[in-house]
């Protein structure tokens, strides 16, 4: 389970690199566009990338209540990619420093409805890694709607060969 996790960590920084690097490509009027999405635009997308990425460390840290720095503080995309990115590498660091026990400790947490839950912290990360996977191929639709040509394809068989 460790090299699994340790791969879809790697993963996921990777592919979420490839993917900012498109975004702050856009000019700022394109990345707040408004576009059909779970989130409504590049911006909002990615800043929920990286707040659900901070939430989740948060709860396996155990910290609660779980809390949002850019609610209260609007940050521009620059600001908001580097967030995720830092963030996305911490997974990385700490599941290379996770035992196999760690990784198959059940933690209890409460989610934003205030529901509480108990699970293994692998099965978190999975949920994590595959997250930001699921916004990835909404942040590439909102890119080719947008009229970007040229983007990094982000498949986990791409990164795999070239590791």
């Amino acid at each position: 389970m460790k090299e699994i996790c340790k791969q879809y960590a790697a993963y996921n920084l990777w592919a979420n690199q490839k993917i900012m690097n498109a975004v702050l490509q856009l000019t700022p009027e394109q990345q707040h566009f408004e576009l059909p999405g779970s989130f409504g635009s590049i911006y909002k997308t990615t800043l929920h990338m990286w707040q659900t990425e901070h939430s989740w460390w948060q709860r396996m840290k155990l910290l609660e209540p779980v809390l949002l720095t850019s609610d209260t503080v609007e940050q521009s995309m620059v600001e908001v990619c580097n967030n995720l990115l830092a963030q996305t590498k911490q997974w990385v660091d700490w599941v290379d420093g996770a035992s196999q026990l760690l990784l198959e400790h059940v933690f209890a947490y409460q989610n934003s409805k205030r529901e509480r839950f108990k699970q293994p912290l692998y099965e978190m990360l999975m949920h994590v890694f595959n997250h930001g996977t699921y916004h990835r191929g909404q942040l590439v639709n909102m890119l080719r709607q947008l009229g970007v040509q040229k983007i990094e394809p982000t498949d986990f068989i791409l990164w795999t060969r070239k590791k």
